[in-house]
């Protein structure tokens, strides 16, 4: 027990200093070569309440891609303890190796492609002209098609590769669905994507994913799954280090490279850790989020245009009535660890 708990602390150490070692570099790189929007959402939100709390200047001259610090943390951590077990084998560097194959395999894999489809998203924006760089609605469809096609890819590994047939149902037992959690992976995958519009005020995004991939960690260590249970910890200690120089100010943004890859990666833990109807409730912040957009949209069309909030997401409704920014992220802080310990708890006892 003590042993599994060092297994998990110490790779989350590693990887929050990691990031903290990696991140001036990393700045100093973002900012040479000036890899900001080309484009401010000013120009594609029309609301004349959104100028009001947006520092159009602020978005574009700071780096959108600062969730490259987040992965590329995680994969060094993984890549360390690796090495260490294979050029120096004993029993305690074997046991640190949380590399494998029917924990982590697929949830570094997620990340990575994720990642480097965000990466692939922001260098549009960064360097591309047209309709692709304003991410206009013709290439956000382009987006969710290629997450469908991503979460499938995944979605056939676990019915075919794991035997993953069914889900648990919280104080109910499990429900078997067949080759149907094919699908219902995907559209867990696109929802959990969804929330990553979350990513707009400095510091919000990156205390809110630490928060939930902290509660993975905690519920994959109750489920007895070690090595995924480092691997969610790993995330949060890179998290937290991306927090450390995302607190407002902020010096870079997180980015579709980080979003896009801490979001499918999101679901992913929730199903290898048999855990997804769970996942409403520890990644509140992000359903809310979404929700609220989903509401302004149908709002919208049923009311003649009229709007359910001033703004959505639900942070820039905050704002637009009058709450400092810092006031919204921390209290989004506050309700993200909340809901995080009550979705743990949840998942303890709901076996």
């Amino acid at each position: 027990m003590y042993f599994d708990l060092i297994k998990i602390f110490v790779p989350t150490a590693v990887a929050f200093f990691l990031g903290l070692f990696l991140t001036p570099l990393a700045t100093h790189f973002f900012y040479k070569y000036k890899m900001w929007k080309r484009y401010s959402r000013s120009k594609i939100i029309t609301t004349s309440v959104f100028p009001s709390i947006h520092n159009e200047e602020d978005e574009l001259r700071i780096p959108r891609v600062g969730g490259i610090i987040i992965w590329v943390s995680v994969l060094i951590t993984v890549l360390v303890f690796y090495l260490f077990s294979v050029l120096f084998p004993s029993g305690s560097s074997l046991e640190m190796n949380f590399l494998s194959r029917n924990q982590t395999l697929i949830p570094i894999f997620t990340l990575l492609i994720g990642s480097l489809l965000g990466l692939w998203d922001d260098f549009i924006q960064i360097y591309g002209t047209g309709k692709f760089a304003q991410d206009d609605k013709s290439w956000r469809k382009w987006k969710v098609f290629i997450i469908s096609f991503l979460s499938l890819l995944i979605g056939i590994w676990f019915f075919y590769k794991l035997g993953m047939t069914s889900i648990h149902i919280p104080f109910a037992g499990d429900m078997i669905l067949g080759i149907f959690i094919i699908p219902f992976f995907m559209i867990v995958a696109l929802a959990t994507f969804s929330g990553g519009v979350i990513d707009g005020i400095d510091g919000l995004s990156g205390g809110v994913l630490a928060s939930i991939f902290g509660a993975y960690s905690a519920i994959a260590y109750a489920n007895n799954q070690i090595d995924l249970a480092v691997f969610s910890g790993v995330v949060t200690g890179a998290t937290l280090a991306f927090l450390w120089f995302n607190i407002p100010p902020a010096r870079f943004y997180m980015g579709e490279t980080g979003i896009m890859g801490l979001t499918i990666t999101l679901a992913t833990l929730a199903f290898l850790t048999d855990s997804v109807l769970i996942l409403p409730i520890v990644a509140l912040p992000l359903v809310i989020t979404s929700l609220s957009v989903i509401l302004q949209m149908i709002s919208k069309k049923l009311r003649n245009g009229k709007r359910l909030f001033k703004l959505a997401p639900l942070h820039h409704h905050f704002e637009a009535i009058g709450w400092p920014s810092y006031k919204v992220t921390m209290r989004f802080w506050v309700l993200s660890v909340v809901f995080a310990i009550i979705g743990v708890i949840l998942a303890i006892i709901s076996r």
